[in-house]
């Protein structure tokens, strides 16, 4: 949707600008006239290829049932985009993923906003009840060291934690054979292979080395999280993916 677009465009420029009222404005303005009620957060354009593509697999189109997905351009950006969306800002629903090394910047971000464990806020109630946790070697953390574990408290705010992030997520859903079929489809099978050939990639695991051949190039990290989104039995979805799209089910 072309408006839901300028949507993400004037959310970015907010954020770029730091809450800039006029910005902030045309942000509201466009969140109104489209009917968002819910802002579904990630770290770059990647995540929101595969999680629009599940979506649809399942009959469902994020933006028009006005919980848009938005790229942060790194997840140091959350504090920006929870303060303009949240209630201190549009007063919206807020959800996303987040990879596991980085829920520090996510949990920070949500406590600058107002929606810290403290606050009395919570955006758990989206679309859905409580949510299973995840466990703790998702962190990190040993489970003795906290009170309650940062996924937990992350998840319970409709934030839910990729192990390591979300193309580490499809590749073990799909298996390494199936990822290797989709890199063939698309005639990049002898560009993998030399790759692989590569002396930094020898002590590495199929599965890291498709991994980091999907961010060689500009471009190939979001095209292959689609192609993969698409090759994926619904079955196997990745957890994650599956409970965030629960959570903004309407």
């Amino acid at each position: 949707m072309e408006d839901m677009g300028r949507f993400r465009t004037a959310v970015a420029r907010a954020a770029r600008r730091q809450a800039d009222p006029a910005a902030v404005a045309e942000c509201r303005d466009r969140a109104e006239r489209l009917g968002v009620r819910t802002v579904v957060l990630v770290e770059g354009r990647s995540d929101q290829a595969a999680l629009e593509a599940l979506a649809a697999r399942h009959g469902r189109d994020l933006d028009a049932e006005g919980s848009p997905v938005v790229p942060m351009g790194g997840v140091t950006n959350a504090g920006r985009h929870l303060r303009i969306l949240g209630p201190q800002g549009l007063g919206l629903g807020v959800a996303g993923l987040y990879d596991a090394a980085e829920h520090h910047h996510v949990l920070r971000g949500l406590e600058q906003a107002g929606l810290g464990p403290d606050s009395g806020t919570d955006t758990g109630d989206i679309g859905g009840g409580a949510a299973d946790p995840r466990t703790t070697a998702a962190t990190g953390a040993p489970a003795d060291s906290l009170a309650e574990p940062p996924h937990a408290v992350l998840e319970r705010r409709g934030f839910h934690v990729c192990v390591a992030d979300l193309e580490d997520e499809l590749i073990r859903a799909l298996g390494a054979d199936a990822v290797q079929e989709v890199i063939e489809a698309e005639d990049e099978w002898r560009a993998f292979r030399t790759f692989r050939q590569q002396p930094a990639q020898q002590e590495r695991t199929v599965e890291q080395q498709l991994h980091r051949f999907m961010g060689t190039h500009s471009g190939r990290k979001s095209r292959y999280a689609h192609l993969l989104a698409h090759r994926l039995d619904l079955a196997r979805t990745p957890e994650p993916l599956a409970r965030l799209l629960a959570r903004t089910a309407g």
